[in-house]
């Protein structure tokens, strides 16, 4: 199974010869032994993050040889579940939420478009979900998709945001395990992501939250987006 240890502010999720598809910054598929999770500081306003990421993986003691995600959430707040093949980290911050009015003619009425105050945000929520199956391309990249819709329901039940302005996910799969060429949510694979990410993503927002409450509006919080734009739509 996949295996976690934290030093330094730096989470590293590893597992050896794991295929990744990421989704930060360094995004993209890749091949190897682990996966990051790094802490920024309050304030951090970097832009060379190749640089900051391979400093930080350095001086924690990690080799620089895998994705990496980028989060103002002490690691101490990450959490971590298993079920069957699947395994899920998170760590989970909300001072710039997203939300989105989905009837225009109902958008919040405390809101304005975008709000923007203080410096860099502080939140984010990262996910990292991985199986021991081993996926096809596509059901590895559904992976994602499973994700991500786990995290907007876990998140608009728990505190009526669907995710923040900078989320971002990194999926894994074991090259040697059983094939696997679906990963729906009807699936074992796609079912075990569901419960994993629901259940880490609720463990670490309790964490994060334990001696406060999240934002309860986009308003009310440090920096967020309300999408209230309508697209033009037509018959094809």
């Amino acid at each position: 199974m996949f295996e976690t240890t934290i030093r330094e502010g730096v989470l590293q999720l590893s597992r050896p010869g794991t295929r990744w598809l990421s989704t930060g910054w360094d995004g993209g598929r890749s091949h190897g032994k682990a996966a990051y999770n790094v802490t920024v500081p309050s304030g951090w306003e970097r832009t060379d993050l190749e640089r900051y990421a391979t400093d930080r993986l350095e001086s924690a003691g990690f080799d620089a040889d895998g994705p990496v995600l980028l989060t103002g959430v002490s690691q101490e707040h990450a959490r971590f579940a298993r079920h069957g093949p699947v395994v899920a980290v998170a760590t989970v911050g909300l001072s710039n939420p997203a939300a989105l009015a989905v009837d225009p003619d109902d958008e919040p009425a405390d809101s304005d478009a975008t709000t923007e105050r203080g410096r860099a945000p502080t939140g984010t929520c990262n996910l990292f979900v991985g199986t021991t199956r081993d996926l096809a391309a596509g059901a590895l990249a559904n992976v994602l998709t499973v994700a991500a819709e786990a995290k907007a329901a876990t998140l608009l039940s728990a505190v009526g945001f669907t995710g923040t302005t900078s989320d971002a996910v990194v999926a894994a799969c074991d090259p040697a395990g059983e094939p696997a060429a679906f990963s729906g949510s009807a699936t074992p694979v796609g079912d075990a992501v569901r419960a994993c990410v629901r259940d880490a993503l609720t463990a670490s927002l309790e964490s994060r939250y334990a001696d406060g409450s999240p934002p309860a509006s986009v308003a009310d919080a440090d920096h967020g987006i309300v999408t209230t734009t309508t697209a033009e739509v037509d018959k094809l």
